[in-house]
């Protein structure tokens, strides 16, 4: 059913539902398994990313060690990838890459404020990508 998944992350509680939930999926499914993070840079200011080479360091290092764990914890085979951009392009652009069969995420982010039930980010990757997508 899934050959391909692609799970995108952020560290967040919610995140972790959702690489819980891909993680159970590509191991069922003996789906290979990619996951990104990425370092949202509209979020941010491109202007202080680029300025600040510390502050991109640090939001990059976070990156690696959650996509780390999560290959770690991997039952079949995963690639990972860290960008910077808007998160809900490139999560699109890299289902397309990879022509994921499912994408999961969690239903908000870190920048999910109180009674947020959906966050910017799911609500534009569920509304615009035209694949499956769960999130958790």
């Amino acid at each position: 059913m899934y050959d391909t998944i692609l799970v995108a992350t952020d560290g967040s509680a919610a995140a972790n539902r959702a690489t819980e939930h891909a993680l159970d999926l590509a191991s069922t499914f003996d789906a290979e398994l990619y996951a990104i993070y990425v370092v949202d840079t509209r979020r941010y200011g491109e202007t202080v990313l680029t300025d600040e080479i510390d502050a991109v360091e640090e939001l990059e290092e976070r990156g690696h060690d959650v996509l780390d764990d999560l290959v770690g914890r991997a039952s079949v085979e995963a690639t990972s990838e860290i960008r910077r951009g808007r998160p809900h392009d490139e999560i699109s652009e890299c289902a397309d890459e990879v022509d994921a069969d499912l994408v999961v995420l969690g239903n908000r982010g870190l920048g999910g404020g109180p009674g947020s039930e959906v966050g910017s980010t799911a609500e534009r990757v569920v509304r615009y990508l035209d694949r499956p997508v769960i999130t958790a």
